[in-house]
């Protein structure tokens, strides 16, 4: 199984996490990163694509700037990450230069990603400097980037540069061998799950915290990460970064760490950019007419099914679709600003002019840019 899914892997995203990237002490490991750049030297000469999403930024800053512990306010990361991206990209440059390979650094926050036009900027930009055979390696902007822009935790952007790259695999470098039926750090009797057909939300709220001093994730952002990935039609493996080969053993099909399958019913790139990429600035609720129309036809909303709105929005913000018992269900784009909507919920589309004094549509969000979550 794992032979036919990554069969037709001609591009892939790599996430590196930072235990991974750093040694007992905190500091970068030379040694892995060196062996990290030498698989991704053979997958180039396999004919594969490689983007990069690497953490360790800030924990190179933090040995830099000889401080014992986690940085915990925003100008502490920002001051660790400032220093410590300049280290990061010179390991990367220094490592793969023996091979003939170049790096490029991409900074991004979410603000960049939220912009359709921005979206496919950095679209371009990743694949003019694929075809130019360097190898992107993102991060997020530490530097400026604040709570009301950030991802969240490179598990999720890496989840995200998947469609941005066009990727056809996401493969997950961590410090454990998989996923495990528990946490094998405190439960003995934990097993590995070499494969996952659905990633759940109880899975994921299982899987509890991050394990480290050093990065900001976890299992759980872990899982959410592949979720995404696999409504983008895309497979995910999730497998132990500092273990020899374990880049071309997972590329090659073999049974290393954990696959998760991508969904058989994947969203095309722009509804999982809605999805996922754009952040609610609202909320509108249905009755429980509209939800059934929405959820089982896949038919637009209109304006006759509302009966709230929440928030300040303008049109073309995305919003969260909500039910009458106060779930979000969807999500999507409005042809309305919040203040519209307010004055045609409940009515007919046939009222809208009338009530208005002007018309963009019949509906409040079509279905092509309505997503199901």
């Amino acid at each position: 199984m794992r032979v036919d899914a990554l069969k037709q892997v001609r591009r892939v995203v790599i996430k590196i996490g930072s235990r991974v990237l750093t040694d007992d002490d905190g500091r970068l490991d030379m040694e892995v990163i060196r062996r990290i750049c030498s698989q991704i030297a053979e997958a180039r000469a396999a004919g594969r694509q490689v983007v990069l999403v690497s953490s360790g930024a800030i924990a190179a800053g933090r040995s830099e700037l000889g401080m014992t512990e986690k940085p915990r306010t925003i100008p502490q990361k920002q001051a660790a990450a400032a220093i410590g991206q300049t280290r990061l990209m010179r390991a990367y440059q220094e490592a793969l230069a023996p091979h003939g390979l170049k790096a490029a650094q991409v900074l991004l926050t979410s603000e960049d990603l939220a912009t359709r036009q921005r979206f496919l900027n950095a679209r371009a930009t990743l694949g003019a400097l694929l075809e130019f055979g360097v190898v992107p390696v993102i991060n997020e902007n530490d530097t400026v980037v604040v709570d009301e822009i950030k991802f969240g935790d490179n598990d999720n952007l890496s989840a995200l540069v998947t469609n941005v790259a066009e990727a056809h695999l996401l493969l997950i470098l961590t410090d454990i061998d998989g996923f495990y039926s528990a946490d094998p750090r405190s439960n003995p009797e934990a097993y590995l799950i070499p494969l996952v057909k659905t990633v759940t939300r109880e899975m994921e709220r299982a899987a509890g915290g991050s394990g480290s001093t050093v990065g900001t994730g976890g299992m759980a952002t872990k899982l959410a990460a592949a979720r995404k990935a696999a409504k983008n039609g895309v497979p995910t493996i999730l497998v132990p970064g500092k273990r020899d080969g374990i880049i071309a053993d997972a590329l090659n099909g073999c049974e290393v760490g954990t696959l998760f399958l991508p969904s058989s019913r994947g969203l095309n790139q722009r509804k999982h950019w809605i999805a996922y990429t754009l952040r609610p600035t609202g909320r509108i609720t249905v009755d429980g007419g509209a939800r059934d129309v929405l959820e089982k036809k896949g038919k637009s909303l209109l304006p006759s099914g509302i009966v709230a709105v929440e928030g300040r929005f303008e049109r073309g913000a995305c919003v969260r679709v909500c039910g009458p018992d106060g779930r979000e269900f969807a999500r999507g784009l409005a042809d309305y600003s919040a203040a519209d909507i307010r004055r045609i919920a409940g009515r007919r589309s046939s009222e809208i002019e009338n009530l208005l004094g002007y018309y963009y549509s019949d509906v409040v969000i079509h279905r092509d840019n309505l997503v199901l979550v």
